[in-house]
């Protein structure tokens, strides 16, 4: 089976084809790091991991970059909030960022580099523009020519002259044609562009403006433009000409399109050969954005569902199709992983249990197994169809509790094979922590304090305190753990 994408560039599924064979260039880009991450990019973070993942296992060496952009007006307009420099705000939301990436169990990518430490790359980039006719300086700031890119417009299927105005509306003085793009800015940040931005508690605009970074060019001191940046760092960190290049879909145009362009210009190579985007993901109707403030941050979304319920939701969408935070969606993620994770502790006990043996044949089970493995590779290989390479595995578990609640005797084999599965595909693909002890803490211990809390609630209830005992019982499984009362005594699961 044939690896099948969805590029922006041609608006087709087309065969994936790296330029060499064994192996992906693969750019992302990251957030501004000007606020606390929330599950709209967590979306497009579990989807490229999850794409990365399944392109190692295809066997290609995958060099995945992913950048922060710590120079932008948004961070300075954070300055007295969280730091007091642009540089300070955006060293606290990186942080925040990569706590998160971790909490989320994505691999990690090859390099995150910033803008600030890439300024002389980018100042090349922009000089070459210059030398090569596609920008021009204009008041110590400088501007590519739109119209001087024959293909401008490619990706996002545009005309130059039905393009509106890009920039800001004091930049268009300078420019030559509105839908010309900056390159590199003369001098600081304005306080009245950052002004809309600003927080309760955040420095005064001139304040914060005073600490924003610039830099030494050959126009004068400035700072970067936005879309310079990520040609710059992909060309540093990867190559000239990369296979794919991934971003939201709010993305497409006009940063995507200026990539192009830009990074084109200056190499005369194709800049990426593949274009994916990430659908965003909606809530009430609109998109989740910190600008909007309807958003639900990753740190809160682990620590309320965990990990493992927070990829199984953002994953049960495939990632260019349109996907809804609500509580019922999230409640059916829960579901979801809950029968998975059920699935195959039941697989591991039965293997692992005394009537598990090697003569014993589930015929059904095993072909389970070849289905759920076959349907998940179809799925993947359709354009990393997340949604169905999920049902596939929910299958399988389906047959594993069939097996289990309808044998005297268990196949050993075919329960093995099912775990391997699950672990391989759940696990080492869709990043699911089955069998990860360390991603619930010290189980033991928590069993034992468990076990602690009951034991004293059977004694309450053997002194008549009935009200007591209903307490503890409803403050352990406020901790998530399930109580079910038998005539042999309490059982309980931790979830």
């Amino acid at each position: 089976m044939t690896l099948r994408v969805t590029n922006t560039l041609t608006g087709e599924k087309e065969a994936f084809e790296p330029r060499d064979p064994d192996s992906v260039l693969f750019y992302y880009c990251g957030l501004t790091t000007s606020d606390p991450s929330h599950l709209g990019h967590a979306r497009g973070w579990v989807h490229v991991d999850v794409m990365c993942r399944w392109l190692r296992w295809l066997g290609y060496d995958v060099r995945h970059v992913e950048n922060f952009t710590d120079v932008n007006e948004k961070i300075v307009a954070r300055v007295g909030e969280v730091g007091d420099s642009e540089a300070d705000v955006a060293r606290h939301y990186v942080q925040s960022v990569i706590d998160d990436m971790r909490a989320l169990n994505l691999d990690r990518a090859e390099v995150y580099p910033r803008v600030s430490e890439h300024v002389p790359q980018i100042v090349d980039l922009v000089e070459t523009l210059v030398e090569n006719g596609y920008a021009y300086e204009s008041n110590g700031s400088v501007y590519f020519d739109v119209t001087s890119f024959e293909d401008y417009g490619k990706l996002s299927n545009q005309q130059v002259d039905e393009i509106e105005a890009q920039g800001d509306p004091d930049e268009q003085s300078e420019k030559r044609n509105p839908a010309d793009f900056a390159l590199w800015k003369d001098d600081g940040v304005d306080p009245a562009a950052i002004e809309n931005h600003r927080h309760e508690g955040a420095a005064p605009a001139e304040e914060a403006c005073e600490t924003a970074q610039t830099w030494n060019s050959p126009w004068g001191e400035g700072r970067p433009g936005w879309h310079i940046e990520c040609s710059a760092m992909s060309m540093t960190h990867l190559d000239e000409s990369i296979d794919v290049h991934a971003g939201g879909q709010d993305l497409v145009f006009p940063h995507h399109e200026n990539e192009i362009a830009q990074s084109e210009a200056a190499s005369g190579e194709q800049f990426a050969k593949y274009w994916l985007h990430v659908r965003l993901l909606e809530t009430k109707g609109e998109k989740m954005s910190s600008s909007l403030g309807n958003f639900f941050t990753t740190q809160a979304a682990v620590e309320e569902y965990g990990a493992d319920v927070v990829r199984t939701f953002l994953l049960s969408t495939a990632y260019h199709n349109r996907a809804v935070y609500s509580e019922e969606t999230i409640a059916e993620a829960t579901e979801r992983w809950e029968t998975l994770e059920r699935g195959y502790e039941r697989a591991v006990d039965a293997c692992d249990d005394v009537d598990a043996y090697a003569t014993t044949r589930d015929e059904s089970l095993r072909a389970a197994v070849a289905s759920a493995r076959g349907e998940f590779e179809r799925a993947m290989n359709d354009d990393f169809n997340t949604r169905k390479a999920l049902a596939a595995l929910t299958e399988l578990v389906g047959a594993v509790n069939v097996h289990v609640d309808g044998a005297d005797t268990f196949d050993y084999q075919g329960l093995r094979e099912t775990i391997e599965t699950l672990e391989e595909f759940g696990g080492d693909v869709l990043g699911l922590s089955f069998g990860d002890e360390s991603a619930g803490g010290d189980v033991s211990v928590a069993e034992d304090l468990v076990e602690l809390v009951l034991d004293l609630r059977e004694r309450e209830r053997e002194a008549g305190n009935y009200e007591r005992a209903d307490e503890l019982r409803d403050e352990v499984e406020a901790l998530g753990v399930e109580v079910q009362d038998t005539d042999d005594g309490p059982t309980y699961r931790i979830e």
